[in-house]
């Protein structure tokens, strides 16, 4: 079977979610996995990497270019007929620069990655959602960035690890990345997730929604596309398959339909609740619980029933 070679991006001294979700695809996929971390946490995660060999590019990180050529450079010398990585802030930066460098095409947001002969394939959303994609290169390196929540995360350790030199020659560094102050937490990465549609009627009632995340604590307000459309929340918080994929431990539905295009980006939810006047809504039909009724009385109500839980201790 072809090599397939992954970026890992660390946290901590640990491979990121994103990454062993990348790891586990390429997995699936069989054949050799070959994974490149990089920066200073790169030597400690490295044998927490479920792969068959793990390189550690000690120093690197600095340069997205310098980065991106060390990327190649190995993934040509393993004899990779796939690069992957998934499609974060990091990946999409550094990607483009690396299948430039094996002379391919970027495939980004996939949804979908297999093994095809002696090749691969991958699948993505296509003309805004509308179609699902199916795509080959005809080049030498299939690069490809894989949606988060959407592959299963791979677990293991490292087969082998060994140290690369990273590149010292480039024109741009990374002097370093400061959080936004205040930043609200991501719908990709919240344990709750709860998302308003056109069921909520003006942009003003997303309040609701942001009280009862507020009584969670760790939770994340989400959208449809429709509400996001309409300028009610922006692009960031759409969930949905030309927005973002989320899996979370609990997703709550409010005054959502539930269009395919909105049930491709959360149906991997551990829990969803939907809660919809419509006692026909299609939402209903995924749902591990569902509620029939006003969602101005029923979320009020439990946002006052989590809270006081947590109270509690």
């Amino acid at each position: 079977m072809p090599t397939i070679a992954v970026f890992v991006e660390c946290q901590g001294a640990a491979p990121r979610r994103a990454s062993l979700e990348a790891l586990g695809a390429a997995r699936s996929a069989g054949g050799p996995v070959i994974a490149i971390l990089a920066g200073p946490e790169a030597a400690a995660a490295a044998p927490h990497t479920p792969c068959d060999k793990a390189f550690v590019l000690a120093g690197a990180g600095k340069s997205p270019e310098g980065l991106a050529r060390d990327l190649a450079r190995i993934a040509k010398a393993e004899g990779a007929v796939a690069f992957l990585c998934s499609d974060t802030s990091v990946g999409r930066d550094v990607a483009p620069r690396v299948a430039a460098l094996l002379d391919s095409t970027l495939f980004s947001g996939c949804t979908g990655f297999k093994a095809v002969g002696a090749g691969f394939e991958v699948t993505r959303p296509w003309l805004a959602g509308k179609l699902i994609a199916t795509l080959g290169s005809t080049g030498p390196v299939l690069c490809a960035t894989l949606r988060r929540n959407t592959y299963p995360v791979a677990s293991g350790s490292a087969g082998s690890v060994q140290a690369a030199d990273a590149s010292t020659d480039f024109k741009a560094v990374l002097e370093g990345i400061a959080a936004k102050v205040g930043g609200k937490l991501d719908v990709s990465e919240a344990p709750v997730v709860i998302s308003g549609g056109r069921g909520l009627q003006a942009p003003e009632h997303f309040k609701i929604l942001e009280d009862l995340a507020a009584a969670f604590g760790n939770a994340a307000v989400g959208a449809s596309r429709a509400v996001v459309d309409m300028g009610w929340r922006p692009h960031g918080d759409q969930v949905g398959q030309t927005g973002k994929t989320v899996a979370p431990q609990l997703y709550i539905a409010v005054g959502i339909s539930g269009a395919i295009q909105h049930l491709a980006g959360m149906k991997t939810s551990k829990v969803i609740v939907a809660i919809n006047k419509d006692k026909d809504a299609p939402i209903f039909k995924l749902a591990d619980y569902g509620l029939v009724g006003d969602a101005f009385e029923i979320v009020p109500a439990l946002t006052k029933a989590v809270a006081a839980f947590r109270a509690r201790g």
